[in-house]
């Protein structure tokens, strides 16, 4: 039988939602390969903001394609009239409408393709927003408080082409200097990565190190690693994920070769039969964002003991709150916690922030493609790193707010480049017309 789902438009005068702005953009992104292929000159995101009868707005990001902005609109006309506090009856009504998701709705990409998880967790955060606007709190306190003053992240390496990214492509910027030059530099070899790593933590100050690898073939890849580890030492952990793209026998054989360099070894291979295999196998801790990916995955990553580090991504775990659950349920069964990242810009990285702030045990340095971004949407243009870690917000809510400028600046950026959706296999082939995406490449 199911439950009536209450009006909360008449709960409390003035708390409702009487407006929903969806505004998708195109922020500049270089050409960075991974399993599924390249990177376009531009990543697809989506703004959201949500005002009420008062003129309190609250604000949130997420990665966007022409399929979440449409069902994303349904959703702004669902949620109109309601009271943002009131969030299990906003996602009991989206789920009336667009009905569950399963965990193999994800896809196979390195990226999640489902779209209610998504529309809630854009609607969740810009409603905790509004929420500690109106309570003067920020949202860390809104999910049970602060418990660090900074959130450490750690530095996110690529093979890449040459190229900028943007109007550039496989172009580069003659004036570009320190980062901004070594962002647009080529990384196809041991060297290139090293020298990327070395540009990345000097700006940022990371001081743990991650590479994204399934692009090259395994040994090359090692060899990154152990290049990596021998200019930095063993007091600078490393994380290595090949975007589950090796075959079983190949991640024992290749994890082997790392065993003694790695904080953890991240989807070295896919689904999680093949990780529990692997974990017996090797002497190194295995974390996912590919294996496990929701709640109804937590089960049988129980049953099977399938990887020892889960990374969280608030975008597609159903929200800041769902993470703490998560959180929770990590700590209840050994697991550690890290967080996933796509490419993003301040308000989902402030969002992170607050998520990593509040999370009773200290959570691995999270992972973020911040550095790999030059544009920016919030007042007061891009957040400052120290030491590799970003400060926790203060001000009421997210503590960021939309540049207006900015915002119509990256619209016009979507409305000219032409992409609907995130494809990697198209824009690689554009390098290697010949190559297609395999689930299993090694």
């Amino acid at each position: 039988m199911k439950n009536a789902i209450p009006d909360t438009a008449t709960q409390k005068k003035g708390l409702a939602i009487k407006e929903v702005r969806i505004t998708p953009i195109a922020i500049v992104d270089p050409p960075l390969l991974n399993a599924a292929g390249l990177h376009a000159p531009y990543a697809l995101r989506t703004i959201l903001e949500i005002v009420t009868d008062d003129n309190i707005s609250g604000i949130s990001e997420i990665p966007g394609n022409a399929n979440i902005n449409a069902a994303l609109e349904t959703a702004g006309e669902l949620i109109i009239g309601k009271d943002p506090f009131q969030l299990n009856v906003i996602k009991a009504l989206l789920e009336q409408h667009f009905g569950k998701e399963s965990a193999s709705q994800r896809g196979h990409a390195p990226w999640d393709q489902r779209k209610l998880v998504h529309i809630f967790s854009a609607i969740e955060v810009a409603c905790l927003d509004i929420m500690g606007k109106v309570t003067n709190r920020p949202v860390v306190d809104l999910l049970g408080g602060k418990m660090r003053d900074k959130v450490p992240f750690a530095a996110y390496l690529f093979f890449k082409y040459k190229g900028a990214g943007g109007k550039l492509g496989f172009d580069i910027s003659p004036d570009a200097m320190g980062w901004e030059a070594a962002r647009q530099a080529p990384a196809t070899d041991p060297e290139g990565i090293v020298a990327q790593a070395k540009a990345m933590c000097k700006a940022f100050g990371f001081q743990s190190i991650k590479l994204k690898g399934g692009a090259f073939e395994p040994q090359l890849e090692v060899d990154s690693m152990l290049a990596l580890r021998e200019a930095f030492g063993a007091e600078v952990p490393l994380r290595f994920d090949p975007n589950a793209i090796w075959k079983l026998e190949t991640g024992i054989t290749y994890g082997r070769k790392m065993e003694g360099i790695l904080q953890y070894l991240e989807d070295p291979v896919r689904g999680q039969e093949n990780m529990a295999k692997v974990k017996q196998a090797l002497k190194v801790p295995l974390a996912t964002n590919m294996c496990t990916t929701s709640f109804d995955d937590i089960p049988g990553s129980i049953a099977l003991d399938s990887e020892d580090i889960i990374l969280s991504d608030h975008h597609f775990w159903g929200g800041l709150k769902a993470s703490m659950e998560l959180a929770r349920i990590c700590d209840t069964f050994g697991r550690g916690l890290s967080m996933h990242s796509n490419s993003h810009l301040g308000i989902s990285l402030t969002a992170m922030v607050h998520l990593g702030a509040a999370l009773p045990t200290p959570p691995y340095p999270l992972d973020t493609h911040y550095p790999w971004q030059s544009d920016e949407v919030i007042v007061g243009g891009r957040i400052p790193f120290e030491d590799g870690a970003v400060a926790v917000p203060t001000e009421p809510g997210l503590g960021v707010e939309l540049d207006r400028d900015a915002l119509a600046k990256l619209h016009q950026n979507f409305l000219e480049c032409g992409l609907t959706e995130r494809d990697d296999q198209t824009e690689m082939q554009k390098v290697n017309p010949d190559w297609v995406f395999e689930m299993t490449r090694w």
